[in-house]
Parts: structure tokens; sequence; C-alpha cells
């Protein structure tokens, strides 16, 4: 189901690996100066609408990181609950978080949105846990997260990627979330294509100029003319 939103072809749009991803972000900070927050702020309002408009929850728990992907999932509470969805976060490792998450997460505590220990059972929950940048078996806090998510909610929303999988080779090195929708950041990742823990999958704008793309030959942009979400038809099973 592609829900309100224009689709594509997985054929026809380009795919990243881990290391073509990272370059595409040095472009955009060292290059084109668009900053980190920014990046940050388009993926969170992007995924806190594919949670509205797809699924419809009215709770939500948002499962966090340390890195970039954990600060876009903090950004996507923030929305969901400006938009009177009752929201609680989990942050695996507060006292780690990177200088603009933890701008994010201090806004949120400032809000006054649930900040808990323990993930609250809600209707979703958004894994927002490990973002392209995997590195071996998920351990600690983060790894017992994943190993619970399914109890949180029995609708899973993983940003970028589902946590655990290898962005470049979908391979799973321990444990991985199983998602039901996956929200992919600017391009979609190569080893996203036929993992079945993708769930549906949808690539979600961050504001990277197609230009940014020609030095790699990756393929097609996304037509984000069309929209800031556009859902990728793999014809995997489970996908959208």
């Amino acid at each position: 189901m592609a829900g309100p939103y224009p689709s594509i072809s997985a054929a026809d749009i380009g795919w990243l690996d881990e290391e073509q991803m990272i370059e595409v972000d040095r472009v955009m900070i060292e290059d084109l100066r668009i900053e980190l927050i920014q990046m940050m702020e388009n993926a969170g309002r992007n995924l806190a609408t594919l949670v509205i408009d797809r699924f419809g929850p009215d709770s939500v728990t948002v499962l966090a990181g340390s890195g970039g992907n954990g600060g876009g999932g903090l950004v996507a509470a923030r929305h969901l609950a400006n938009r009177g969805v009752d929201v609680s976060v989990a942050v695996a490792t507060p006292d780690r978080l990177g200088p603009v998450p933890a701008h994010q997460f201090d806004i949120l505590k400032r809000m006054g949105v649930a900040i808990v220990d323990r993930p609250r059972r809600s209707d979703v929950v958004v894994d927002a846990l490990i973002g392209y940048s995997l590195r071996g078996v998920p351990r600690g806090r983060i790894g017992e997260l994943i190993e619970g998510i399914a109890d949180v909610a029995p609708v899973v929303v993983s940003l970028d990627t589902p946590s655990g999988l290898n962005v470049t080779d979908g391979s799973v090195p321990g444990a991985v979330v199983s998602a039901t929708a996956t929200l992919t950041l600017a391009l979609p990742k190569a080893g996203l294509r036929n993992a079945a823990q993708v769930g549906e999958l949808y690539v979600g704008d961050i504001s990277v100029p197609p230009s940014v793309y020609e030095p790699l030959q990756v393929g097609p942009a996304p037509p984000f003319h069309l929209g800031p979400i556009i859902a990728c038809l793999t014809g995997r099973l489970g996908s959208v």
C-alpha cells in the first residue's frame, strides 16, 4: 500500500551503498554547507508524516540511538507531538548523544514530551536506533531495544534502514529490526532492496540536490518534484 504517495519502480531510481552515502553527506555538509540539522529536520518531518498518513496512530514510541539516525527520530517525535499524537521517547544512550541529536533531545524535554527508560506499549514504534553506519553485532542497550521492539507495538517504522541491517549487502550480523515500513533517506540503500526486514519501502527527501549524485554514477534521483515522500516498488514480497 503506497497510501497518498507517488510511486516509482526500483529499476528507475539510483541505489547507494554505505560508502557512497557517506560521500553524499560529506558533499552536503562540506561543499554545499547544508548542515546536518537541516537534513535531520527534513528526515524527521517526513518520518512523522509517513507514520501519520500510513498508520494513523494515537500513540507512538520513538526509540533513538545517539547519532544522526537517532536525531531524526527525535525530530519525528516533536512533529508527532505537535500533531496531537501521544508520544514517548526512549534514548538508548542519552549520555552519548552527538551535539545535534542532543539539541533535539533538549527540545523534547522543554516541550514536556515523555522521556522513558522502558519503552511504552503503543500503536506504532519508530526505530531510529542505527542508521547506515552499522558496525558489527548490535550490543548493549541498543541490542536489547532491537530484540524487544516487537513487544512495544504491532507496527514498526524504521528510519533509513531497519536497525541491525547492513545497508550495503543486506547482511544481518546479529539482532535486527523487522519493520512494517522503512523510510530510507535521499536514495534507497542497496542492502534494502531484497531484505525482508524492510517491509514497505519509502524514500524521503532531505534536500540533496540531484547534482550531488552525478559523480557517483548511481542512477536517477527520486522524483521529489512529485512530493517529499516516494513509495519504492521493489517487487519484493511485503514491499509497497
